[in-house]
């Protein structure tokens, strides 16, 4: 049962919540289509990174480490930091500077990160779907990718803290700094 079931009560792609008959999977908009129309197949890597996770005091990461470390299973399609409402202006400027999308929320960083890998997937944006993390929270969202057939990477931003259980939901794990 994807994250979608779980959270919708039975919605997942496929039933007759009104989801595409042709198979593709579906999600709040529809499922994603190539300019004939038809289906589109997934391209590209989109990257995900838990702001607070990952930019840390223990940690020497680097935004240019962050894409290389995705860009190697693909073109990037997004590139999105997470970040709460207590990040400091500088690393705003520095992640939009490399060309990351900065979204700031006042909740809780790794639901609405989730949700956003989750409807990534649903909708088939893209090929793979990477998560940057050391937070085991985000098992179920890799989880959901892989059960909509999108290829998962789990980046971790340092051995030390890395989730063992991420690193193994995913097809693919890296850490950073090894």
């Amino acid at each position: 049962m994807g994250l979608f079931d779980r959270l919708f009560g039975g919605r997942g792609a496929g039933d007759a919540s009104g989801a595409a008959g042709d198979g593709a999977a579906a999600g709040p908009r529809g499922p994603w289509r190539d300019g004939d129309g038809s289906p589109a197949r997934p391209r590209g890597v989109a990257l995900f990174v838990d702001g607070p996770n990952v930019f840390r005091e223990e940690f020497d990461v680097d935004f240019g480490d962050l894409r290389a470390a995705a860009s190697a299973e693909g073109d990037l399609v997004t590139a999105r930091l997470y970040l709460d409402e207590h990040a400091t202006p500088g690393l705003v400027q520095a992640a939009e500077a490399n060309g990351f999308q900065v979204v700031t929320t006042s909740g809780d960083v790794d639901v609405k990160l989730a949700v956003d890998v989750a409807t990534f997937a649903a909708e088939r944006r893209a090929a793979t779907v990477a998560v940057a993390s050391r937070d085991t929270d985000f098992k179920p969202a890799l989880e959901v990718a892989n059960e909509y057939g999108l290829r998962t990477l789990a980046i971790a931003p340092g051995s030390y803290g890395r989730s063992d259980a991420l690193r193994r939901s995913a097809d693919e794990a890296v850490t950073l700094e090894e």
